[in-house]
């Protein structure tokens, strides 16, 4: 298994503000190669070392070419939004061989042959939603594959602020690579063989994170937002054990760490995507003026049709679906989730 001394350039496929902030931290260890299929991004990545209005590092390159990635490259970081996923790895999978090591960066689930159209959705069931991880597996010949997981908010990375995130992946040589390209002084890496718990952990917390900014957006305190992150990771545990995933995943850095993170900052997509929610915007109007996806969106869409369909009772995820995608009134849903009886306080340990 090659050292970081024999690594000479590590890929990152995706431009947006993760994908940018992964890159400044691997470049403080190797070379990297960015991938965007905007030519006049690559453009600007190479001539000015600057991208949504981030300062590059000069380790740091782009290409629009899919196959030059696969072969400079035997490290690479899909970090892709959840519905674009399948279809980069399409595209990638290809130009991939054995030796090839995948640790994505995107926290969402994959709904194959289901184009996010909510009549179908209402059929899913387990075997329909894949984690990206099993993705990468499905649509290529790579085999050791990993995750990264958070807290990983990407405006302070970018400010070159200090936090931990976690790999994880069934390969221990997985884990020590990425270790070895991401550890710097302001970035600390924890290990995890827990590969689908860290994935469901990180794709959960963003609906938790939903709900937490509607309650800052109607000018509620730290009391309600504190039960309402409490009881949303006994739900991401519930749904968890659905899955198939160890409910001690979600009591570390990539669970209850990212969790807090994620809930709690007006630098999350998804709390800001909430937070206008409970402004009194529409699903529509944020959508079309956020520059970028907010996961929990679509994955507290998928998390309630397959919850329903396994008949696990979430009511934290059935009244924020509600408030998001049928516009039920959010001041009826916060009096039904105050009122609801909740008869133990911790019944998952």
């Amino acid at each position: 298994m090659p050292d970081l001394e024999a690594i000479s350039t590590v890929g990152v496929i995706g431009a947006g503000s993760f994908g940018l902030a992964v890159s400044n931290l691997l470049a403080h260890n190797v070379d990297v190669l960015l991938f965007s299929r905007r030519a006049s991004l690559v453009e600007e990545v190479n001539l000015h070392h600057r991208h949504l209005d981030v300062k590059l590092s000069n380790r740091i390159q782009a290409t629009s070419d899919i196959q030059e990635i696969a072969e400079r490259c035997f490290l690479l970081f899909p970090i892709v939004p959840s519905a674009s996923f399948r279809r980069m790895m399409r595209n990638l999978g290809p130009h991939l061989r054995p030796y090839h090591i995948l640790i994505h960066g995107t926290k969402g689930f994959d709904v194959h042959g289901m184009e996010d159209d909510e009549n179908t959705l209402q059929e899913i069931s387990r075997q329909d939603v894949h984690t990206m991880s099993e993705v990468m597996r499905q649509e290529s010949v790579a085999v050791r594959v990993g995750c990264l997981s958070g807290p990983n908010l990407a405006s302070e990375i970018l400010e070159g602020q200090p936090t931990a995130t976690l790999i994880a992946s069934q390969f221990k040589e997985v884990i020590n690579l990425g270790k070895a390209v991401l550890n710097s002084r302001h970035f600390h890496v924890f290990g995890s063989h827990d590969l689908i718990g860290a994935e469901l952990a990180g794709a959960l917390k963003n609906i938790i994170a939903i709900g937490s900014g509607i309650l800052a957006g109607k000018g509620l305190g730290k009391n309600i937002q504190a039960m309402l992150i409490t009881r949303g990771l006994t739900e991401m545990v519930h749904f968890g054990d659905a899955m198939g995933a160890d409910s001690s995943a979600f009591f570390g850095t990539a669970g209850i760490g990212d969790l807090v993170a994620t809930a709690t900052s007006s630098n999350s997509r998804n709390f800001t995507f909430g937070y206008r929610l409970g402004r009194g915007e529409t699903r529509e109007e944020i959508a079309h003026t956020m520059p970028e996806v907010a996961e929990g969106v679509r994955t507290l869409q998928i998390a309630r049709h397959l919850s329903k369909n396994a008949k696990l009772h979430l009511p934290i995820i059935e009244v924020l679906y509600r408030i998001v995608f049928e516009n039920y009134d959010i001041n009826r849903a916060l009096e039904f989730l105050m009122t609801f009886p909740y008869d133990v306080d911790v019944d998952f340990l």
